[in-house]
Parts: structure tokens; C-alpha cells; sequence
């Protein structure tokens, strides 16, 4: 018996494993906040100073405010110098798409000089539903080094880039 897909030369990209296990950690600023509504600058420095910022080590945290509150820059600034040395990832946002800027940061990372001249599978399937987004960032990332781009599993792939020769 000859395994086609083992001898086709074809590299399978999952982004699922790009993604890795991880697990999301909320940090809001509306409990650091005077009333839930104003920034006082010494009482939010003094409050991110005594925080147990142990609470977010080795998780993708994600920083946002839900309340209705005009943050100034600096606020999320400060926040990511606290949690920088813990957490595993830090994005903006609403925790709903923690996930999803967690996996688009991943595929910036990604060196496409790795994949330079091959046939790349972009997994399809899995276990974590993977954003839209994410595939179209790899496509765009991978695009100009590839031979090929293909969508699904090794055994059955949609054609989505095919390098023209000269």
C-alpha cells in the first residue's frame, strides 16, 4: 500500500495547534475605576500596585473596560506593564475575541521562509472553531512564498493559490 498523501510533499498547517492551549483571563477596568465611571490617576496606580496580578499568570489576558468610561491610553499602558512579565498573552478587547487576536498574533509570528516553495494544506477541521480572520491572514502571510495554498485535510483540499510558472 502507497500513502499518497505522505509521499505528495504536502505541509499541513493546523491553526488550531498555531493557536495552542491556553486559557483566557479578564482583566476589565471598571472595578479600578472611581464610581465605575472616572480614572483617578494616584487611586488606579495605587489599585494596579496592589492587585494580585498572579491571578492572570501563563493565561491570554485580555484587557478591556465594560463600562461606558473615557480611558486615556495610558490606563491600558500601565495594565500591560503589570501583566507583561506574567501572562502568557496580552490583547485589547472584549473577551470574545481574545481568542481570535491571540491566533492573528500567532500568524504575524509566523516566518513565512519556512514555508517557501512548498505545498501548504491549511487545516480545515478541528476541535476550536477558528475565526474567518485567521484564515485569511495565513493566506495573506503565506501567498507570496508558497507553491500552493490549499483548505481542508490532506486527503480531500480545495484549491486556493497556485503559483503560476514563468
Amino acid at each position: 500500500m502507497v500513502n499518497k498523501v505522505a509521499e505528495s510533499g504536502l505541509i499541513t498547517l493546523d491553526l488550531e495547534e498555531l493557536l495552542g492551549v491556553y486559557q483566557v483571563s479578564v482583566f476589565d477596568l471598571k472595578p479600578f475605576l472611581f464610581m465605575e465611571l472616572i480614572l483617578k490617576e494616584k487611586d488606579f496606580r495605587e489599585a494596579l500596585k496592589n492587585h494580585d496580578w498572579s491571578l492572570y499568570a501563563g493565561k491570554l489576558t485580555t484587557v478591556y473596560c465594560s463600562t461606558d468610561a473615557i480611558i486615556p491610553v495610558w490606563a491600558y499602558m500601565l495594565v500591560g506593564s503589570y501583566l507583561q512579565p506574567v501572562a502568557a498573552g496580552v490583547v485589547y478587547g472584549a473577551p470574545e475575541q481574545a481568542k481570535e487576536k491571540w491566533l492573528l498574533e500567532k500568524i504575524c509570528g509566523i516566518n513565512p521562509d519556512d514555508y517557501a516553495g512548498k505545498r501548504v494544506v491549511i487545516k480545515g477541521c478541528g476541535e476550536e472553531p477558528i475565526g474567518d480572520s485567521a484564515y485569511l491572514a495565513v493566506t495573506v502571510k503565506l501567498r507570496p512564498v508558497v507553491k500552493s495554498i490549499m483548505y481542508g485535510e490532506p486527503c480531500s483540499t480545495v484549491p486556493i493559490y497556485k503559483q503560476r510558472s514563468l
